[in-house]
């Protein structure tokens, strides 16, 4: 049952339409999954998917799949060969328009489908920093993004306020799919019918209001803001970017249908004068703004703003954090990872040297002193430096594809082996002894160390299945 006055709003939003609009609460939601280019193309995947896809227009590596397939319990699952993602929620990400070699912030990042989907984009090279205000789930950004392989991102649980002190006019591109009412989400989701109310949606719109100046501070000139929400809500889209631009004069809206090789004849533009829903009659223009609706298009219900920072960003010069660049660490105080990395790494990955405690982790090229801010991982985790040896680290395994190490032990599915390893197995194993990079279909897996004539299992005990 969807609340009263969120049914009266949509009516009177919708007009003829809203009839189709309510039928679609009737069908099953759409399910995609998002392919990880660190991991391997795009045709390289679709050459031995198991699964029946179909493209998402709005996302490059987007994939529908069936009813009947389960990508969640395929062991490229864990091996972050893709992202099951919300076909909808891949929109803003693809209007971001992230290119390597940026500084990208995501500033309300968790559970990481846009982060990851940026950290793809970024191909390795610049920063991405994702940050998350709730702890828990903070947590849970930080293993998606391990999972998926990405190197150059820092992982925060910060505020936005606090961020903005510390990277004013920093980042090329700023995300923010701020936190909402959720209206978009009522199919797929009963508890957020739960929670709705109108009350909720005045909440919701004020804090955006706040997100949002707290990503522009940190925007440069030239620079781009993304703006997105998983809501119907007039007042806290087209409301949230009319208040925005009334605000910061120095910003304009830039439409959708202008991005390079986005598909806009695939989704519906919000062409209506939107603004009279938000209170502001005789406002801005909102045309160029994105709703995707689920009555129209294959996906849940999403709102997507691009907004553009007047200026030239060759001007500004190189603009660093409040706390400056932060150092690396001289090769003395790596303890054992430089022996294991010449013997089990093909070549050096670049980077910041860091060490808290025993653990080793390798920042990104160019990477902001993070002093004072709550810091869940700070680049790649490598490994941990035990007593006369270093033990590489799951991440690292992540991070690696085949052709960077030496010592490769293929898995399978016919014979049970990737099923086993990810039990947490031990099996006999015949060659020379040191690490294995376990893979599966050329994807890596995690860890293995053969000894003894036996593969010894170092899949993380927290991640097995």
């Amino acid at each position: 049952m969807l609340p009263r006055e969120f049914a009266e709003r949509m009516e009177q939003m919708l007009g003829k339409e809203a009839a189709a609009f309510f039928e679609s609460y009737e069908r099953e939601p759409c399910r995609a999954l998002r392919v990880n280019p660190l991991k391997g193309s795009l045709e390289e995947f679709l050459g031995k998917c198991p699964f029946q896809v179909s493209p998402v227009p709005w996302e490059k590596y987007g994939l529908y799949y069936g009813p009947g397939d389960a990508p969640g319990r395929h062991p490229w699952h864990e091996a972050g060969v893709y992202y099951i993602q919300e076909p909808s929620a891949m929109a803003p990400a693809a209007c971001l328009q992230a290119q390597p070699g940026e500084r990208v912030l995501d500033l309300c990042a968790a559970p990481g489908g846009k982060s990851t989907q940026i950290g793809a984009a970024l191909a390795g090279r610049g920063l991405l920093v994702s940050s998350e205000i709730h702890p828990a789930r903070a947590r849970i950004l930080s293993e998606n993004i391990e999972r998926m392989g990405i190197r150059n991102a820092l992982v925060l649980n910060e505020t936005p306020g606090r961020l903005a002190q510390v990277f004013e006019g920093y980042f090329d591109a700023v995300l923010a799919d701020a936190p909402c009412s959720g209206e978009g989400m009522f199919r797929k989701s009963p508890e957020a019918v739960g929670e709705w109310s109108p009350e909720n949606v005045e909440l919701c719109a004020g804090r955006q209001d706040e997100i949002l100046d707290c990503g522009a501070r940190m925007l440069r000139p030239g620079g781009r803001l993304v703006y997105s929400t998983c809501t119907f809500a007039p007042q806290e889209n087209e409301g949230s970017v009319a208040r925005f631009l009334d605000r910061h004069p120095e910003f304009s809206l830039v439409p959708v249908w202008e991005l390079p090789g986005f598909p806009w004849g695939e989704i519906r533009e919000s062409e209506r004068g939107w603004r009279d829903w938000c209170g502001e009659p005789g406002g801005r223009d909102m045309r160029g703004t994105l709703r995707i609706w689920p009555h129209l298009a294959g996906g849940e219900g999403h709102f997507t703003a691009v907004l553009r920072r007047e200026g030239d960003p060759a001007r500004t010069g190189d603009v660093r954090s409040l706390h400056g660049l932060q150092r690396t660490l001289p090769e003395k105080e790596l303890g054992e990872y430089p022996d294991f990395r010449t013997e089990y790494l093909r070549e050096d990955l670049r980077g910041v040297y860091l060490k808290f405690g025993d653990q080793i982790y390798l920042g990104p090229e160019g990477m902001p002193c993070l002093e004072g801010l709550k810091v869940l991982r700070p680049g790649l985790h490598l490994g941990t430096l035990k007593k006369n040896r270093f033990e590489p680290s799951h991440a690292l395994a992540l991070a690696l594809s085949a052709r960077e190490a030496p010592r490769i032990w293929q898995l399978h599915l016919e014979d049970g082996s990737a099923q086993a390893f990810l039990h947490g197995e031990t099996f006999p194993a015949a060659g020379e002894k040191g690490w294995y990079l376990m893979t599966l279909d050329g994807y890596s897996m995690g860890w293995g160390k053969l000894a003894g004539g036996v593969m010894k299992n170092h899949y993380p005990r927290g991640l097995r299945k």
